[in-house]
This record gives C-alpha cells, structure tokens and sequence, in this order.
C-alpha cells in the first residue's frame, strides 16, 4: 500500500508542477476552475494506469520469467526521465506568452492536452504493476486522488507563492520512482 502512495505522489509532479505554474500565470484561476483542473488531471492518472495494466497484462505470460527487470526498467526510466527534466527545466519565463498558450488551463482543449501528456508516465507504470500483479483498481484509485488533491493544492499555491517547488516535486517524484523500482527488483531477486 505504501509503495503505491509513494507511486501516487511521484506520478502526480508533473500534474503538481502544471497547477503551479497555472495557479501563477493564470489571473482567471478560480476555485472552480481548479477543481476542474484537478478532475481531469486526476481522471487521466487514474485511467492510465488501467489502460498499461491491461496491455501489460496482454503480454504476461510471455515475458514471466524476465517480468521483474521488465518492471524495473520501466519505473526507473520513468523515474530517470522525471530526474532529468526537472534537472535540465531552463530558467524560462513560466508566465511567458508562448508559455501560457501551452499551460492555459482555462481552455477545456489545452486542459486535456495536458491531462494526457502529465499521465503517460502512468500508463508505463501501469505495465509495470500488471507485471507484477498488483491490485491495479486500488493502485489506480490512489494515484487518481492524490494528483486530485495535490493538483488542487497546486493551482492555490501557485497563485500564493509561486514557482518554488516545481523543480523540487519533479526530483522527489523522480527518485521516487527509481526507489520503487529498486525495491521491485532487489524483492524479486532475495525471493528466488
């Protein structure tokens, strides 16, 4: 359960991060459009998940025996990807023009554009959990609430205090990531 609340935070960043930088640029960010943010950005992190464990699921058989350095490669690129993107962000203007046309979450379009680009992460940690048999409709329902709520909480930080935490979520979410599936792979490995 543990692990994928941890999972839940780490794949929320990206979502977290996007609410901020919205919750700085955005003067018309309301509550409710917050709340509508977080919905889609939570709707598509938890369907993504289901959407890589029934693909994962498809091919299970075929690759058991190597399954676990399967899911262990996925979950740390995944992670490794998360690292190297917050560590490499140029120091742009977030509140930039061609930047806001990118992040206007006010704009139902734009919303789910960013809604499915933050939850391919979860599609590939969804394999990962159906090749290790995890309980995908618990896993998923937890990682769908906490990029609801954190995503939420974004968009009202990110018009209190500013861009501060974005690089510092995505790095934790990355390391995250790469724990999971260092554990993974090392409870696989002492097991046999």
């Amino acid at each position: 359960m543990l692990s994928y609340i941890l999972a839940g935070f780490a794949l929320a960043m990206d979502a977290f991060a996007v609410s901020v930088s919205s919750g700085i640029c955005i003067a018309g960010l309301t509550f409710r459009y917050a709340l509508r943010t977080a919905f889609a950005f939570g709707l598509f992190q938890f369907l993504m998940p289901l959407a890589g464990y029934a693909v994962g699921s498809s091919f299970a058989s075929v690759i058991q025996s190597w399954d676990h350095w399967l899911a262990f490669a996925l979950l740390f690129a995944v992670g490794a990807k998360m690292l190297y993107e917050a560590l490499n962000k140029k120091a742009e203007e977030s509140c930039s023009e061609e930047e806001l046309k990118k992040k206007n979450v006010l704009k139902l379009r734009v919303l789910l554009v960013l809604a499915f680009a933050t939850s391919i992460d979860a599609l590939a940690v969804g394999v990962s959990y159906s090749l290790i048999d995890a309980p995908i409709w618990l896993a998923a329902s937890i990682i769908g609430i906490i990029t609801f709520v954190l995503c939420v909480l974004g968009c009202e930080f990110g018009k209190r205090l500013g861009s501060r935490f974005e690089r510092i979520a995505e790095i934790a979410g990355g390391l995250v990531l790469i724990g999971i599936a260092i554990n993974i792979l090392v409870s696989h490995l002492v097991t046999r």
